[in-house]
């Protein structure tokens, strides 16, 4: 009879085995996640690259198509980047400005009207602006380093900026290369199903890329009619916000709304506010239940709770620039999980565009 050794259960034996597993993917995740942060210089260009990309691909192969040099197609497809971005960003930039202070001025005013009417001075913004004299006296020193550290963050977002739109334009060019290299990376047949993976995270980013642009335009354009039409001050500068506060899903559409109907509330009264309310609303409606299934349906649809996750966790690593690139990373993650299903999960399981899961 043959002596039984086993110090542990088959089943315990299971999950102390997973538990080893899960603790070793975590460690791998959080070490790659600490390279990132480090690395953010090179890691960011690469991204932005990246997405820059995904955006503007259709039209560098449209080029392609119409039997462009290569090499000048991706510089024409990066000279239109540098257009739609540096338009985009003027545009916005000069909306807020010229509307920044009425937009200001009306928050404050929101805010005081808030504070007397709840009986609070926790938003005394007056007393705040006469100590802002001995504020500055007292960390005059700190402002003055601080302004000097600000000029080398400027200049290392310049140096970013070029290096991703260098990135771009090779990622463009040279994209059969890069195919062939990430095929040849991994042996056997493995190197197909990493070309496949690598497809389908683009295809996602892509997908999202696009689409999120897409709706950026229809709600800003919207929602500022809609501000116009009520003569709500600062209209086309709201509606510049909402544009950049839709690449931050969910939470980008209410701070940017919030905003616009604070301004409301503030210049026009209460009816109007509760009239700019009724457009920020219908445009989150008209987003969430037409825009949204029928632009991108195509791409991963990832669960609201896991969009948020993503954007508190991309904001802890990484701040405002982690909330931007959290999601289409996450599209990422979910197109190579769905990958991955199709290839060996039971059936061909793909993820649901309901659940995300």
């Amino acid at each position: 009879m043959k002596p039984d050794t086993e110090l542990l259960p088959r089943s315990a034996r299971r999950v102390a085995a997973w538990c080893a597993v899960a603790l070793l993917v975590t460690g791998v995740a959080w070490v790659g996640i600490w390279l990132c942060v480090e690395l953010r210089t090179a890691v960011v260009p690469v991204l932005l690259a990246l997405l820059g990309t995904a955006l503007l691909r259709p039209v560098y192969l449209a080029l392609r198509k119409a039997k462009v040099q290569q090499s000048l197609a991706a510089g024409l497809t990066c000279a239109l980047i540098l257009v739609v971005v540096g338009g985009a960003g003027y545009i916005v930039v000069a909306a807020l400005i010229d509307t920044g202070d009425q937009i200001i001025a009306s928050v404050k005013q929101a805010a005081r009207d808030l504070s007397d009417k709840f009986g609070t001075g926790a938003l005394d913004l007056d007393h705040l602006a006469d100590n802002a004299q001995d504020l500055i006296k007292k960390y005059g020193g700190s402002a003055a380093s601080g302004v000097i550290s600000g000029l080398s963050v400027a200049g290392e977002i310049a140096a970013m900026a070029v290096l991703a739109l260098l990135l771009c334009f090779f990622f463009l060019r040279d994209a059969g290369r890069f195919r062939v290299a990430l095929r040849q990376a991994a042996p056997g047949s493995a190197g197909e199903t990493l070309e496949a993976i690598a497809r389908r995270a683009f295809a996602a980013v892509s997908g999202f890329m696009r689409g999120t642009t897409l709706i950026a335009l229809i709600d800003a354009f919207c929602i500022g009619i809609g501000l116009l039409i009520l003569q709500v001050p600062g209209a086309v500068g709201l509606a510049a916000l909402v544009f950049v506060g839709a690449y931050i899903p969910y939470l980008g559409a209410f701070i940017s709304g919030a905003v616009a109907i604070l301004v409301a509330l503030a210049d026009r009264g209460f009816v109007i506010a509760l009239w700019a309310l009724g457009v920020v609303l219908a445009v989150q409606v008209l987003e969430g239940h037409v825009l949204q299934p029928m632009i991108q349906s195509r791409t991963v649809q990832m669960h609201p709770a896991v969009v948020l996750l993503a954007i508190t966790s991309g904001a802890s690593v990484a701040g405002i620039l982690g909330m931007l690139l959290a999601v289409p990373l996450t599209a990422a993650a979910f197109g190579i999980l769905s990958e991955l299903r199709g290839r060996y999960g039971s059936g061909g399981v793909t993820v649901s565009r309901e659940t995300g899961v």
